[in-house]
């Protein structure tokens, strides 16, 4: 599968290719990025270039993935944002992670607006989910800005989350707040 990329308003959302691995280690490394990922806190550059594999072959094997997103005006990688199927409970999940550096200017929301208009118009899916750390509020406030509901707090693979969701009905009729 030919992986898409996608213009927004700032940002390339692109296929990764092997030399985002020295950035995206930097901003996996980046203070509090991981905080509220389950295991460690710092990952080494063998780990982000394994993890771009998978990545890549997610889209393969599922038809989705993550994007490497890219701000336009710089060509800067500013993190990772997508959709992912998560292969136990057949759900599709919203996916960002962006460097601290560009946090607060609304990216995330923009890249995920982006990504959900892709699963719902190119992918024909019925919903997407959000997964999310119960402390981490800013990762809620995005998806909320993104229209998804919180439905419940549960547990993901032994682990406290929130959980929200979109369907395709709510998405085709939302305006996005900024």
């Amino acid at each position: 599968m030919m992986i898409p990329t996608i213009e927004t308003g700032r940002l390339w959302l692109r296929p990764f290719t092997p030399q985002d691995a020295p950035t995206m280690h930097q901003i996996l490394n980046g203070p509090d990025v991981l905080k509220y990922f389950p295991g460690p806190q710092t990952v080494t550059e063998t780990q982000v270039e394994r993890m771009i594999g998978r990545l890549l072959a997610h889209w393969q094997e599922h038809g989705c993935g993550l994007w490497a997103v890219e701000q336009r005006t710089t060509g800067a990688l500013l993190g990772r944002c997508g959709l992912q199927r998560i292969t136990e409970t057949n759900e599709v999940e919203i996916d960002f992670i962006l460097d601290p550096a560009s946090w607060g200017q609304g990216l995330a929301t923009e890249a995920g607006q982006a990504s959900l208009k892709f699963g719902f118009e190119q992918l024909n899916l019925a919903e997407v989910v959000g997964i999310v750390h119960p402390e981490n509020l800013a990762s809620q406030r995005v998806l909320q800005k993104l229209g998804m509901q919180f439905t419940a707090a549960t547990e993901y693979f032994g682990m406290a989350v929130h959980r929200y969701v979109i369907t395709q009905p709510n998405f085709a009729n939302q305006t996005v707040e900024k």
